[in-house]
């Protein structure tokens, strides 16, 4: 069983390339999706329209599909994982979709998004992106964003962040925060990628960390599906078992040449080989990410 905490469907369904298909889920052994909301930045001036548009998208495949769930609350993960369905749940990927304003992130909010990524790579109302030159960290409206989403009980999402905002969600945040598809820079240097005293303070806190499947993420070299479980070795190594899982990325970048969404079935059998047991298995493909759900979103 895996819950999946990133990947970009939303986009392509936009774009018209492809749709959600609950068959796909099963067969790959998904239980729980959550969706981006993707902020791409030519939606320049209709960053909340297309917000609303994906939205819509995922609320009309789980009216046309029985086996999938409309997910804002650990109950809604539990029923999917009793009833053999999938509970999907959605998540904005770049504040942009805020326009600036905290009523948004409160519709948002009513809407049933339940987590945000606060930037992309770029620049915005909230904070510098890890793309950004000048690495800015959390602006005032950066400061009152968490600060809502953390009364609301959505869960704060740090990947793509620069590395000052990075500190200064963990100091502004009385919640725990998640790095929902990010890897471990002292594998990979890629500046998407988290160091290790980051990933020690995200763990510190009480958060969770979502390897991801991105080739470019994953070496500097050509990547694996091996490379993925090193990843997650070394992150439990560093952070301890209760702070990683899976946030593939899947739809929004590059797997391994020859690495499908079905390979991933075969990670519990890798990390079995390196000594891992059945729970510690169960808390990297589904358990960490319902724990962190619990305590934040309810």
């Amino acid at each position: 069983m895996i819950i999946d905490f990133h990947c970009d469907t939303l986009t392509k369904v936009l774009d018209g390339e492809k749709s959600i298909k609950s068959d796909d889920m099963v067969r790959w052994g998904i239980k729980g999706q959550v969706f981006a909301v993707f902020m791409n930045p030519s939606y320049r001036k209709d960053f909340s329209v297309k917000a609303l548009e994906m939205i819509d998208i995922l609320y009309r495949a789980v009216e046309l599909d029985q086996r999938l769930i409309f997910a804002v609350s650990y109950r809604d993960f539990e029923r999917a994982l009793k009833d053999n369905k999938v509970a999907c749940m959605l998540s904005i990927e770049g504040g942009e979709a805020l326009e600036g304003s905290l009523s948004l992130l409160r519709a948002y909010y009513r809407l049933g998004v339940r987590s945000m990524t606060l930037t992309w790579n770029g620049r915005n109302e909230i904070a510098d992106g890890i793309g950004e030159e000048a690495g800015g960290g959390l602006t005032r409206f950066g400061q009152e964003v968490v600060k809502e989403m953390n009364r609301l009980g959505m869960l704060v999402d740090v990947s793509h962040l620069s590395v000052k905002g990075f500190w200064d969600v963990l100091n502004v945040s009385s919640a725990p925060v998640i790095a929902s598809h990010s890897n471990c820079k002292a594998l990979c240097s890629h500046r998407r990628n988290l160091d290790d005293d980051q990933m020690k303070a995200l763990a510190q806190r009480g958060g969770v960390m979502g390897i991801t499947y991105a080739d470019v993420f994953l070496s500097d070299g050509k990547a694996s599906l091996e490379d993925v479980v090193n990843h997650i070795d070394y992150a439990v190594n560093l952070m301890g078992i209760d702070h990683v899982a899976l946030g593939s990325d899947y739809d929004g970048c590059d797997f391994p040449y020859g690495m499908t969404m079905e390979d991933v079935g075969e990670i519990p059998f890798l990390l079995k080989k390196r000594g891992y047991t059945d729970e510690d298995v169960s808390k990297i493909m589904y358990q960490n990410w319902l724990e962190v759900i619990k305590k934040v979103i309810g």
